[in-house]
């Protein structure tokens, strides 16, 4: 959205404080990232916006232009900081024959010069960004021919954009799409079980609905925010099965560090030894990840990640001049690669040891996330801010990995849900009046954090309580005014627009036909699965076979209100009520509701036999997904 103010408040005097004294704590004055960010710029866009082809904006280059304004008191000067960085948009040199398209997208796209023609890292999220950001390349370097695409790791933001650089048609003639092993099934089954949640979890962790501005959106940390446009997929035709593995390309020279379990499942750096340079993907950027992203993941295990660039530091580092990433800007000089590479890895490891350390000596989640002091030689590097993960929520997460969920305290084994806990706490508080008088007090001393934890049970206990919605709005403002963290401010503020406003939705939705296609058949069963209504279909028992062209016969069982799929044959010798033979994209078809079976079999398409309203039946118990469910109230 455009820049602009509106509904936002000025920053509380406390909160200005606090962000007047970043600049006091950290060196500012310190040029180098500015410098680097900026080097081997060669030219931007002409035009102010990438657009579909509707006309439609899918990439801002404006939006962001008030960040080269003194930051404001409604932000944390060191975010700030990072989001003028990160904003910054064009195509620049890394190395001779290494480019990268910057500030297009959440990501970066590399490009490397072959002997005929460009090889393609990463191309972003969206088929238009990455289009704009090739024929950015192509306008200043010529007419090259994509000679290839490698995917770094399994996360959108790195293989959506890919019809933007090249076709089926292209990989059908012959050019290579390389990935870590492991890649397609992670890309497409990432989002299939708790796909909804994670999506509209992520409007509030990039702040798709905010205003840009300064009481707004100002970047996420690890970039801007996401495009909007089309997400596409072309399945990989290489895959890199081991550390060490070479490959040439057009004359590249590549040698692949896989990596997984770090940022991403699977997950790869690359060493271009011609070159003297080496991609980490997003195994070290410059801030400090998630180990448990905001929108919802499984736990990442930095223990993992630490081992991991350790390893790369012993692989390359002794080869190495410039470390680039698919976010940020690149780390010039092997004595500053070096201290790159290994400070970032100290970090990953200090979390996770300390974290084990004090979880070991009886310290909750909280308690952990609240006492934890990282080294002084580490917080002096900008790049192991926490401007996308924190240490906050990276510890609790490292706890979740070892411990789960439990505390121990058996206090917590057994609370009561949000409402019923929100109407006790509002009775034995003394009424929401008197809650509320008192969270006025403590808003007015500046604890805006207990202002939004004693709110949310009036809020809970009464949604419709305006008093309420708005005092918890002004408080959640507050917190996002000052958090350093991109992601934090974005879920504060766009929690405060909820409030005020009404809920968002969900702006961007990755499933796209090309995600789907590569989706391998039992994971879209599964995702019916996770679909099945339970109480409703207890006392249901169905079974559906279906026959498909060059493959074993597939029986569907629901019973118990548990969807099952299975190649064999039923244990208790129960016999389908239906049969249905037809193709694996017919089949899709009717499993994702864009075909109907009645027509496929009135065209000849579909044989069925046994009883035909089954599948109807079946269907019939499964919920649709709420895109717009709420989260800061009921």
């Amino acid at each position: 959205m455009a820049e602009s103010d509106a509904g936002a408040g000025a920053a509380e005097p406390g909160i200005a404080a606090g962000n007047a004294a970043v600049h006091e704590r950290f060196p500012f004055d310190d040029a180098q990232d500015f410098e680097d960010a900026g080097r081997g710029f060669v030219g931007t866009s002409r035009d102010g916006a990438v657009r579909d082809g509707d006309g439609s904006s899918v990439w801002d280059f404006e939006t962001y232009d008030f960040l080269r304004r003194e930051c404001p008191a409604t932000a944390n000067p060191s975010l700030w900081r990072q989001s003028r960085l990160a904003a910054r948009h064009g195509l620049y040199e890394v190395t001779g024959g290494i480019y990268q398209i910057r500030g297009f997208d959440l990501s970066n796209m590399t490009l490397v010069e072959g002997d005929t023609g460009v090889f393609v890292i990463d191309p972003l999220i969206s088929t238009e960004t990455a289009a704009a950001g090739l024929a950015l390349y192509r306008r200043h370097r010529g007419e090259r021919p994509v000679t290839g695409v490698l995917y770094t790791h399994s996360h959108v933001d790195h293989f959506g954009g890919v019809r933007g650089v090249i076709g089926q048609e292209d990989v059908d003639g012959g050019t290579p799409v390389i990935a870590p092993e492991g890649f397609l099934e992670h890309a497409v089954s990432e989002n299939v079980y708790a796909g909804t949640a994670m999506a509209r979890r992520s409007a509030y962790m990039y702040g798709a609905a905010l205003p840009t501005g300064e009481r707004g959106q100002i970047g996420a940390g690890l970039g801007q925010t996401t495009s909007t446009g089309t997400v596409g997929l072309i399945p990989p035709t290489l895959d890199v099965t081991r550390t060490g593995q070479s490959e040439t390309v057009d004359g590249i020279r590549m040698v692949f560090h896989l990596t997984p379990g770090t940022e991403a499942p699977a997950e790869l750096n690359i060493h271009f030894p011609d070159h003297s340079a080496l991609c980490t993907a997003e195994n070290a950027t410059h801030n400090l990840h998630n180990l448990l992203t905001l929108r919802g993941a499984q736990v990442r295990n930095p223990h993992v990640w630490a081992h991991y660039l350790t390893e790369a530091i012993e692989l390359f580092a002794g080869d190495v001049d410039v470390v680039f990433a698919s976010h940020h800007w690149p780390t010039w000089g092997r004595g500053r690669v070096l201290a790159f590479l290994s400070e970032q890895r100290d970090l990953y490891a200090y979390l996770h040891d300390q974290t084990l350390r004090m979880l070991n000596q009886g310290l909750t989640p909280l308690e952990i996330a609240e006492t934890i002091q990282v080294p002084p030689g580490l917080e002096r590097a900008w790049h192991t801010h926490g401007y996308y993960g924190s240490i906050s929520h990276n510890t609790k997460a490292i706890y979740q990995h070892y411990l789960g969920w439990f505390d121990g305290n058996p206090a917590h084994l057994w609370e009561h849900p949000p409402v019923e806990a929100a109407l006790r706490y509002v009775e034995f508080m003394g009424g929401a009046d008197a809650v509320l008088r008192r969270a006025r007090a403590s808003y007015a001393a500046g604890d805006f954090r207990w202002v939004v934890q004693v709110v949310n049970h009036v809020l809970f206990a009464d949604p419709h309580n305006d008093a309420a919605r708005t005092l918890q709005a002004d408080a959640l403002e507050q917190l996002g005014y000052g958090s350093e963290n991109g992601t934090w401010r974005n879920f504060y503020l766009t929690g405060a627009l909820e409030l005020r406003e009404g809920t968002v939705g969900t702006p961007t939705v990755t499933a796209s036909p090309d995600v789907l296609r590569a989706l391998p058949l039992d994971r879209l069963f599964d995702s019916l699965a996770v679909r099945v209504d339970g109480p409703r279909s207890w006392h249901a028992d169905l079974a559906i076979r279906f026959r498909v062209r060059d493959a074993d016969p597939v029986t569907l069982r629901l019973r118990n209100g548990v969807l099952i799929h299975t190649t064999a044959a039923a244990p208790d010798g129960r016999e389908p009520d239906t049969e249905i033979a037809l193709t694996e994209s017919d089949l899709r078809a009717v499993l994702l509701g864009s075909a109907g079976l009645a027509d496929l079999a009135a065209r000849g398409r579909a044989e069925i036999s046994g009883e035909p309203g089954r599948l109807t039946e079946l269907f019939g118990y499964l919920g649709e997904p709420d895109t717009d469910f709420a989260i800061v109230t009921p």
